[in-house]
């Protein structure tokens, strides 16, 4: 008879088949075609509700690793949020208006702009952005991400449209909306006003200018010392094409000043603290140079100098803003291109004593315009200022330094501070109830609070208006006679009923008086006729306003939401400008907790790139290694911190994915004849190891539960992994494998009872994250009448169970029984080391313990423990291998059994041969085989 082959042998075909990324598009295909998504929120009706709001991804493109990455990590706190009690719905959304559809479009050499009204060209710009949000959508769900994919939000629907102008509407009603002439971020390329959230830096070559600037009207204060027509107030610049726009000169009022007599007889007027930096970078012999005199920075407000290259004066004026960081101490100032340069000239012409103004003398693209440099590119522009300063012997001195630099971050050309009129959310007015309200909302990481603050404390007005077409209108009405703008309760309303209606092409496609509320007349002259504004609101006004079209407009939904989560770069982005207009428009912050995740960097730390090779792609992945494999990946760091990926990580990690589905592969095949209503066991009548399997599980569940609860994916992956590893493989299962394969009846249902609760449970805990490995295992097991067959997600993960967990005493001893058999495990390796044996069930172990243990451990089975023939236990001295770190502290020795062998099950046992109806076979395998007919 073979007694290797029994009917307890785990079947091998069974529905857990290799080549899992092959079959993912079809397990994902059954997903919806069984609309998983819908039952699962009907499933869940009436559970608290719990809200992660969608941050929009830009529609303009495919996914990349980032956003895969962010994506995924908003799927498993989904899944695990519906799996523990809430209803937690998924609306997904898309960014659908801006500059890059517009530039795509312009691109596209068979569109011909001119030949299209603007309401044609918005048509063509929405059917390109429709078309990735498509694209977008598939490649999301590929990832194994559940959600209201069938009606996502887009920015550019006319609901959203009309609910985001309302939100205009009640900030402009509260005064926070206002039209003003100032400096802002300009992309001559692009020729339009940028945000502050729209800028990236990046290093840039300049040339650094020291420039004189000769003393006209010194006020009768400096001519004591110094000979007026060789004396000169020092500036330094990095950008010399704004040279043309200086109108003043700044100075710090508590700043020493020095008048400077340098060898050649040149008198310099420039902070004391910087005069050796300055005669350096001049080439000027410090040491030989003579001070005149040392005055306050007072004491020169008001005096002019006369501009180097225009026939008019620079006015000298006293700032704040004015550092000793770098540069002279006398800082060029021109107010169409800087804010503080801007600020400091207004409060002087407020004030009466100066009338400066706001020239500015480059236009929206980039082309100087004054009497010199008309035509130049403010680019070429810097040579030429720098050529003309030095032949006419006004540059005191050069350098080519390279520089951070504000770029504009869709076409990444350098931007420039341009004074233009724009629309503008003051900042001002709000900043401190947004500050005040950080104080209440979650941050994770802790850091984001201070960011958050920091940032919005530091912010300047919000240029809120963009010279473009794409987006959305600015819904502001002019008087045609006297110009007076006009955005009122009911001009808004009916806007907002407009573009809900037609949506906002109508703004380009009807007349101003066509859409104004009928009998409007303008408030200051009462004239009946009107002109409309032509720009379109900054897309992170769109973005910014999703809690009031989105929370607000399903019902199934709350404001605030629970969770906002995304990328570090959305403190300056998304999770502001959401802040800003919520507090402008409701007075409360949108979002209870902020989650942050870092950055996608390659496997040495580097920014990923096309051009440089190391980019990786999330269809290379899923590709080679299927979707549950990248949501490992998200899974298995810590996201708040960069998350490294490469070909070896995946590598790596496919090896410990293997060890977590190879241990429910091989769970799974022991419980094909497993009936969870008919067979399973209670737990006081399991088996010893059986009931210690599951308090270690319980455990686990404790350990996962509280992971999750944290947003510490990271610390689920690692105890589910060690959980299988070290506990199921190398202990657990490798213990029962003999009672699954030879055992009586009861003793293997005792063991299937544990296998099934922690397969069971297992795959629940996993299932937000290996959302087609859980889905694969769910529908190859068998299930009792209390759980939903369906689908995984449909069940409630498992919680802590007391029938599960052992009193201390149990606990104590199962942790003094598994330090024994690892301390066995040990010498019987260095015993095969040895070529004492091949196999560890070949072998007989002696422990000589203490009298105290010796009692503990009398009555324990520990051949099947130690999976050995036997385990003899004596208190006299023995020669073997020491084990004083053990709990049961021992001197362990190993030799070859010579009982015979058992060939069912392998053992030796002194008794084979015992029973004469089977004399090949020990009295336990006699007695299982007898009962099996």
């Amino acid at each position: 008879m073979d007694y290797n082959q029994t009917v307890h042998l785990p079947q091998t075909d069974f529905p857990m088949r290799a080549g899992l990324p092959r079959r993912e598009p079809e397990m994902l295909q059954a997903m919806y075609d069984h609309d998983l998504y819908h039952k699962l929120m009907k499933k869940n009706e009436g559970k608290p509700l719990f809200v992660l709001h969608d941050g929009p991804p830009y529609a303009n493109g495919n996914i990349h690793i980032g956003t895969a990455l962010n994506k995924i990590l908003k799927d498993i706190i989904v899944k695990h949020r519906n799996m523990t009690g809430w209803c937690a719905p998924y609306v997904p959304g898309w960014d659908t208006h801006g500059l890059p559809i517009e530039s795509a479009i312009l691109k596209n050499k068979k569109i011909k702009r001119d030949e299209l009204t603007t309401a044609q060209f918005r048509e063509k710009c929405k059917e390109y952005a429709l078309d990735f949000v498509d694209k977008q959508r598939e490649q999301f769900k590929r990832l194994g991400v559940l959600g209201e994919w069938d009606d996502p939000y887009l920015t550019l629907k006319p609901a959203f449209e009309a609910k985001q102008v309302e939100i205009f509407g009640k900030m402009a009603e509260k005064g926070f909306i206002f039209k003003g002439m100032k400096p802002v971020y300009w992309c001559p390329n692009d020729q339009t006003a940028l945000a502050e959230a729209e800028i990236e830096y990046a290093d840039d070559p300049c040339t650094t200018l020291f420039v004189k600037f000769p003393v006209r009207d010194d006020k009768g204060r400096l001519a004591q010392y110094a000979d007026l027509s060789r004396t000169y107030f020092v500036i330094w610049t990095t950008t010399p094409w704004t040279i043309p726009g200086n109108m003043a000169i700044c100075v710090n009022a508590d700043f020493d000043y020095v008048l400077l007599q340098a060898p050649n007889g040149e008198v310099y007027i420039l902070a004391r603290d910087l005069a050796e930096r300055v005669c350096k970078a001049a080439g000027i012999d410090y040491a030989a140079c003579r001070v005149l005199a040392t005055l306050k920075g007072s004491a020169f407000e008001l005096m002019t100098a006369k501009h180097p290259l225009f026939d008019r004066e620079s006015v000298l004026l006293c700032g704040e803003h004015v550092t000793l960081d770098a540069g002279t101490g006398c800082v060029h100032t021109a107010p169409g291109f800087g804010a503080d340069d801007f600020n400091i000239c207004r409060a002087y012409d407020k004030a009466g004593k100066t009338n400066i103004g706001v020239p500015v003398p480059v236009n929206a693209r980039g082309v100087m315009t004054d009497e010199r440099y008309n035509g130049q590119f403010y680019a070429k522009g810097n040579d030429l200022v720098v050529e003309d300063l030095e032949a006419e012997g006004f540059l005191l001195a050069k350098e080519n330094i390279t520089h951070s630099y504000p770029h504009c971050w869709r076409c990444k050309h350098p931007i420039i501070y341009r004074a233009t009129e724009q629309w503008f959310c003051s900042v001002d007015a709000i900043k401190d109830a947004a500050v005040k309200a950080c104080d209440g909302i979650q941050w994770k990481p802790d850091w984001g609070k201070d960011r958050m603050t920091g940032m919005i404390t530091e912010r300047n007005d919000w240029c809120i208006s963009r010279q473009r077409v794409w987006g959305v209108p600015i819904p502001i009405f002019y008087c045609a006679k006297c110009g007076k703008d006009i955005v009122t309760p009911e001009t808004i309303r009916r806007v907002s009923d407009l573009f809900r209606a037609h949506g906002s092409n109508i703004w380009f496609d009807k007349t101003a008086d066509e859409l104004v509320p009928e009998g409007l007349v303008c408030p200051e002259c009462g004239h009946a006729h009107f002109t409309k504004e032509s720009d379109i609101m900054d897309v992170w006004f769109d973005s910014g306003s999703t809690h009031a079209a989105v929370l607000d407009e399903r019902p199934y939904l709350h404001f605030p939401a629970d969770v906002y989560l995304e990328g570090g770069d959305q403190y300056r982005g998304w999770f502001q400008s959401s802040m800003l207009t919520s507090i402008a428009a409701k007075g409360v912050a949108p979002y209870k907790q902020i989650i942050t995740h870092g950055w996608t960097v390659d496997g040495e730390g580097k920014a990923m790139h096309k051009s440089l090779g190391n980019a990786v792609g999330p269809e290379e992945v899923i590709k080679d290694y299927g979707a549950d494999m990248l949501r490992l990946w998200v899974a298995s760091a810590d996201y708040t911190q960069d998350m490294r990926i490469s070909g070896d990580i995946m590598k790596q990690l496919s090896q410990a994915y293997l060890k977590i589905r190879n241990t429910a592969r091989y769970m799974l095949g022991n419980l094909c004849d497993f009936d969870p209503d008919a067979d399973l066991v209670a737990a006081e009548h399991l088996m010893g190891l059986d009931r210690y399997a599951l308090h270690l599980f319980n455990q686990l569940v404790k350990t996962v539960r509280a992971a999750y609860d944290r947003y510490e994916f990271h610390a689920v992956y690692r105890a589910v992994y060690n959980f299988c590893v070290v506990d199921l493989s190398n202990f657990y299962l490798d213990i029962i494998k003999d009672r699954l394969y030879c055992g009586d009846e009861a003793a293997r249902r005792s063991a299937q009872t544990a296998l099934y609760v922690i397969l069971d449970g297992m795959t629940r805990l996993i299932a937000p994250i290996l959302a087609f490995t859980s889905d694969e295992i769910w529908h190859a097991m068998r299930h009792g009448s209390d759980a939903d067959a369906e689908s995984v997600l449909f069940n409630d993960m498992p919680g802590d169970n007391a029938a599960f967990a052992l009193a201390g005493a149990d606990q104590e001893r199962w942790e003094k029984l598994v330090s024994l058999r690892d301390a066995v495990n040990k010498a019987l390796e260095n015993a095969r080391t040895a070529g004492v044996f091949k196999k560890a069930q070949d072998t007989e172990v002696t422990l000589s313990v203490s009298e105290q243990d010796a009692a503990f451990l009398a009555g324990e089975d520990l051949a099947t423990l130690c999976i050995v023939s036997s385990v003899i236990v004596t208190t006299g001295s023995l020669e073997g291998e020491r084990a004083d770190e053990c709990r049961i502290p021992c001197t362990i020795a190993v030799r070859l059994s010579d009982a015979p062998k058992c060939p069912r099950c392998w053992n030796h046992n002194e008794h084979v041969g015992g029973d004469p109806e089977h004399p090949d076979l020990c009295p336990r395998c006699a007695g299982v085989v007898r009962g099996q007919g």
